[in-house]
């Protein structure tokens, strides 16, 4: 495998695992303090967490949420971290208002849109459970004919245009998938629609792919995806991009937009069920659709609806002023304090929250409790560890980007690692998605744990059959957003996953117990893989990065950038002014790791000598930052990764020339070429600078 040849230099080895950026003494220490780590964790505490978690249905902004958070600041405290409470005051929605979906013609039918209260399912019986709902849905009240979009994509709807057919006037029908809902409803809106109605097709979770809940895992005819649709040039609060959403008495709090000045959508949007849906697809009479668009339900799809059937949506969803609140603990390193290893998953969510997110905070709860004890016992870490309990994701990313908006500074200057476990045990499946430089850790790591159902390590599980485990590049959608593409933390999110009842009422500790993982398992599994990765970064003398994987990513990432320019544009010759940095980036690195080893093996590191390359490793990712940002949002400051703006989930490596790309654009390739190239060399210069350190 290529990336994988001219990794591991920067290491010592022992008893067949391998430790970077530490000297063959201090692995021998390691060895130890992760033996006794792994002694300290108790399997039954997931358990026990993730039941009080999920007691109660808790959106960001309500009464259940914050006893949630009490219950977190609790746990930690006692297990003896330094506990912190982040209060923010932000623009949003904390239940869905009211609404209604109902076909008028040709016949009468209010459609149902909150699941079915299930016998064999007690938490489905919940009288505090609501209806679904897209948080950010305008409010209106809109009758019209109908018009399937498939998945809503940017795609869907140029193809829409494509047939001759106009949306303008009319309410939208899509199906979950393909990008991220919020989208669905701007290009809807954008296209002059009225409304909009999102629904889970069969062909994508429902009937047609197993047994649906409560026999399985897939989704039933009631089963109702709710989130939000938010979909600013910004990620967080919708009224304060760039800066931290203070409680409004806080005497910074800083100066708001008005909401119609955020950019937020106008049309009303809901979804509902494929049971419900149904009901609108069996009158559709209009044209049939292309064969890729038809679903799961038994009928042909058509694109349109025809004059006969109408439709009503109304959706009344008002928004205000809204406390939420972040939960940050630190167990403060004993020689660097003042270098923090961050592990994060929100609290917050649409319901139950079994999966999403609080199979994550229990893990992290459980893992606070571990560490704590094995502190408690004289190993506390070198670096300061951090865990962060982030509210108001599900409404748009929100609590962890005020944070990073609000310590901006101090992590620029501090952060080694944010290391994202957002529903980090909602399955049995691990994998991971990674800034280059922590990818060799984690695999790493991954050795150094069981898995549970087999004879495996979970690095052997992970892999398969193949040589390597497969790591992906970090996207939209969780808390890493604001540390990797706004701050340049380098990022990693990883966890165990498995099919999900995702944003229903349905994702519920009876469902994870019965479906997700019974044996509970999965949990201590889970903590101890992240116990140990974050004990590496904490303790090794030199931050464990892969700086040769830089050099090596990049060159593979260019040459496919440029096969996709020269797909549209013949004449492209290529980004040669990024290609010859990147030549001169894989002589440096190769360079620092060799004096890294070399120094490593003298086991005779002066402390100013190693808190001076440390801080010098902390800025390599911050090359990368670029002031003017992407040109779909200037916030998104990474040149490396940004989550796609067209779909939200998507990663997009190089993103600035993905969006040229995207966008078929030739006149500004040339503008792009040399701003990567400036990033790279900035790197290189960094890499320089640390040999002469050396």
């Amino acid at each position: 495998m290529r990336y994988f040849i001219i990794v591991l230099l920067v290491s010592a080895t022992l008893n067949g695992q391998t430790y970077t950026g530490f000297t063959q003494a201090s692995a021998e220490t390691q060895a130890q303090q992760e033996t006794d780590f792994l002694n300290q964790v108790k399997p039954a505490d997931f358990k026990t967490h993730l039941k009080t978690l999920t007691q109660e249905p808790h959106i960001a902004g309500t009464p259940a949420n914050e006893k949630v958070r009490d219950y977190m600041v609790a746990t930690m405290d006692k297990a003896g971290w330094s506990v912190d409470t982040y209060p923010y005051e932000v623009y949003m929605s904390s239940d869905p208002g009211t609404s209604l979906v109902e076909v008028v013609s040709p016949v009468s039918i209010l459609l149902d849109q909150k699941e079915d209260a299930l016998k064999e399912d007690p938490y489905s019986q919940n009288t505090t459970l609501v209806k679904g709902w897209n948080a950010y849905s305008g409010s209106g009240d809109v009758t019209a004919e109908v018009i399937y979009a498939n998945y809503g994509t940017k795609a869907d709807f140029e193809k829409l245009e494509e047939l001759g057919i106009s949306v303008k006037g009319k309410i939208v029908i899509a199906r979950y998938g393909g990008n991220f809902r919020g989208y669905k409803a701007k290009f809807a809106e954008a296209r002059g629609a009225v409304g909009l109605i999102i629904y889970t097709d069969p062909k994508d979770s429902g009937f047609t792919k197993g047994l649906t809940f409560p026999e399985g895992v897939y989704y039933n005819p009631s089963a109702i995806q709710r989130g939000s649709l938010l979909t600013a040039d910004w990620t967080g609060d919708p009224l304060t991009p760039y800066e931290p959403a203070l409680p409004l008495d806080h005497k910074d709090t800083p100066e708001r937009l008005a909401p119609e000045d955020a950019g937020l959508h106008t049309i009303p949007v809901t979804p509902i069920g494929y049971g419900a849906a149904e009901s609108i697809f069996k009158h559709m009479k209009g044209e049939v659709v292309p064969k890729t668009w038809q679903g799961g339900l038994p009928y042909t799809y058509r694109v349109n609806g025809g004059e006969d059937l109408k439709v009503r949506l109304k959706v009344d969803q008002p928004k205000k002023m809204t406390k939420i609140y972040n939960v940050v603990a630190t167990l403060k390193g004993k020689e660097q304090p003042d270098e923090w290893v961050i592990l994060g998953c929100h609290y917050d969510a649409w319901a139950f929250g079994a999966t999403d997110p609080n199979s994550g905070t229990a893990m992290l709860l459980s893992l606070s409790e571990s560490l704590g004890r094995l502190a408690e016992d004289g190993k506390r870490p070198n670096r300061s560890i951090m865990i962060a309990h982030w509210d108001a994701e599900e409404h748009g990313v929100i609590g962890s980007s005020e944070w990073v908006e609000q310590m901006k500074d101090e992590l620029k200057a501090k952060a080694v690692a944010y290391i994202n476990l957002d529903g980090a045990v909602s399955g049995k499946n691990f994998g991971a998605s990674s800034a280059p430089s922590l990818k060799t850790l984690i695999l790493e790591a991954s050795k150094a744990v069981d898995y549970p159902y087999t004879e495996e390590t979970v690095y052997e599980h992970w892999a398969g059959d193949k040589p390597e485990p497969n790591i992906g590049n970090l996207g939209g959608g969780s808390d890493h957003i604001a540390f990797y593409m706004f701050a340049g933390v380098p990022s990693l999110s990883g966890g165990a996953g498995g099919p999900t009842l995702y944003h229903t009422n349905y994702d519920d500790f009876y469902y994870y117990e019965n479906f997700v993982d019974p044996e509970f398992q999965m949990g201590p599994t889970v903590e101890k893989l992240m116990g140990i990765l974050s004990l590496r970064l904490a303790n090794a003398e030199f931050i464990p990065y892969d700086i040769e994987r830089y050099a090596t990513d990049l060159e593979l990432h260019f040459e496919n950038a440029t096969q996709q320019v020269k797909s549209f544009y013949s004449d492209f010759t290529g980004f040669t002014a990024s290609s010859q940095a990147i030549s001169s980036l894989k002589l440096s690195t190769s360079s620092v790791a060799k004096a890294l080893e070399k120094l490593l093996s003298t086991e005779n590191i002066s402390k100013r000598q190693k808190n001076q390359l440390n801080a010098q490793l902390l800025a390599l990712e911050k090359s990368f930052l670029d002031p003017k940002g992407m040109p779909y949002g200037d916030w998104y400051k990474s040149l490396y990764a940004s989550s796609d703006p067209f779909s939200g989930y998507a990663s997009w490596i190089l993103p600035g020339i993905q969006y040229q790309i995207e966008t078929e654009a030739t006149q500004d390739l040339k503008m792009w070429d040399e701003r990567y190239a400036k990033a790279i060399k900035e790197l290189d210069d960094k890499l320089k600078g640390m040999l002469e350190s050396l």
